[in-house]
């Protein structure tokens, strides 16, 4: 029987650190998730939202009862829409992350 290689789907880590120390460590096997999948984040909070409010929290027994419950949900979760409103300026924001970038730099030892 083959030993498996452990596989792991992160999202950000591109470094060249990572990728020398996956090249020192060939067991292990990372598939990076493309950069324009950022939109995944969004799935993943609706995924943990309907867990924590209604799969975690039913006592279902039976798939059929699992599934009306969470058709309902959706439904009672779309009738009222609600839209997104940036309230951050870009100005805001990338001065945030150049403030999180220079702290990297800091710790890393590049200043």
């Amino acid at each position: 029987m083959r030993a498996s290689r452990p596989a792991q789907v992160p999202d950000t880590h591109k470094t060249p650190e990572v990728k020398a120390w996956l090249s020192q460590h060939p067991r292990f096997r990372l598939h990076f998730t493309p950069t324009s999948a950022s939109w995944l984040y969004l799935v993943e909070r609706f995924f943990a939202e309907i867990t924590a409010k209604r799969i975690r929290r039913g006592s279902d027994t039976s798939v059929g009862d699992l599934e009306a419950a969470i058709y309902d949900y959706l439904l009672q979760h779309n009738a009222g829409p609600k839209t997104f409103t940036w309230t951050k300026s870009a100005q805001n924001i990338l001065a945030r992350e150049r403030r999180a970038l220079d702290a990297l730099d800091e710790i890393r030892g590049n200043r």
